[in-house]
């Protein structure tokens, strides 16, 4: 039997091209053949803490193909241990012999397959000359989003907003070598009627982009609020923009941006013009005017892991390979 290889985050870092991620991403988007049962959630007691924990299951498998498992727990007192509240490892396994094949950091690869996600729909929703980038969030997955939507449209300016312009300060540090300029800034009003794209990954419980600021052409990528109670724009966003999903099976019901305003009556499921298995299969369509306001929710998808831990997979074997 084949050892078990064990792909580490800095691997994953380091060898993430998002230009082939994302035609990965295209390709299993593309296709029916990739199987995701629904998510296993459970809250199991945790006596010492007082309060519950959770163990999230995310399977999915290419029958006679790929098989895999990302495995969650989520232990919201860990800070007092110098610990995250989220850890995590992705299973890898062979689909027709059931062997494990490789074993990845879960919070790299869950950053990486995010971030690559929101640039796919970015070339589909936003305009092909966009130059220009907000990113509000100064997360893990800041740099991530920033980079991965450079590598589908012609970026130039990027603006960066945080809880504290020091923060956006080491966003903007980190990619001080990128091939456009990054500049933080201390309100988010100040920049965001003048940028191409708008990408929100934070865990504000209100509203950070309002439709009042938005203008013809833009596009929204919104990434937090993954809770039902949470969401990052507002209703005259929601109500000024064309709506699009990474999966229906998600997004009608997991994340605040668009359960708030369903529930309320503002939008139906029918306002929802498409999801990704849609756009990367062309059964239906994307922007279609330079003047359309896009706006698209993701709160990520098991079948998102599976690809881009094949993705990883094949990259730590070519490296083995040249080092043999």
């Amino acid at each position: 039997m084949e050892p078990i290889q064990l792909i580490s985050d800095h691997f994953i870092e380091e060898k993430c091209n998002f230009k082939e991620l994302i035609e990965r991403l295209r390709a299993g988007f593309s296709t029916l053949a990739i199987e995701v049962p629904m998510r296993h959630h459970h809250d199991y007691p945790n006596p010492e803490e007082g309060k519950d924990s959770t163990l999230l299951l995310m399977p999915a498998f290419e029958a006679g193909k790929d098989l895999g498992v990302k495995i969650v727990t989520v232990s919201p007192n860990n800070g007092k241990y110098d610990l995250p509240s989220i850890q995590g490892t992705y299973i890898y396994l062979d689909g027709h012999k059931g062997n494990i094949k490789a074993i990845l950091d879960a919070k790299s690869l869950t950053g990486k397959r995010t971030a690559a996600t929101s640039a796919l729909a970015s070339s589909y929703l936003s305009r092909k000359n966009a130059s220009s980038m907000l990113m509000i969030g100064t997360g893990a997955l800041a740099i991530n989003l920033i980079k991965a939507h450079a590598s589908v449209r012609p970026i130039k300016e990027v603006y960066v907003w945080g809880r504290t312009i020091e923060k956006a300060q080491l966003v903007c540090d980190a990619l001080k070598n990128a091939p456009f300029t990054c500049k933080p800034i201390s309100t988010i009003e100040e920049v965001i009627s003048q940028v191409d794209i708008i990408s929100a990954a934070t865990l504000s419980p209100v509203p950070l982009v309002f439709g009042k600021w938005l203008k013809p052409g833009q596009h929204l990528d919104l990434v937090g609020a993954y809770k039902k109670d949470m969401r990052e724009a507002d209703d005259e966003a929601v109500l000024k923009s064309s709506l699009f999903l990474d999966t229906y099976q998600g997004g009608l019901k997991e994340s605040g941006d668009i359960l708030i305003p369903l529930t309320n009556g503002i939008i139906t499921k029918e306002t929802i013009k498409a999801d990704l298995f849609e756009l990367c299969s062309n059964t239906k369509t994307g922007r279609t005017s330079d003047t359309e306001i896009t706006y698209f929710k993701s709160v990520g998808h098991a079948l998102e892991d599976l690809v881009a831990a094949g993705y990883f997979y094949e990259e730590y074997n070519l490296k083995t390979q040249k080092n043999a």
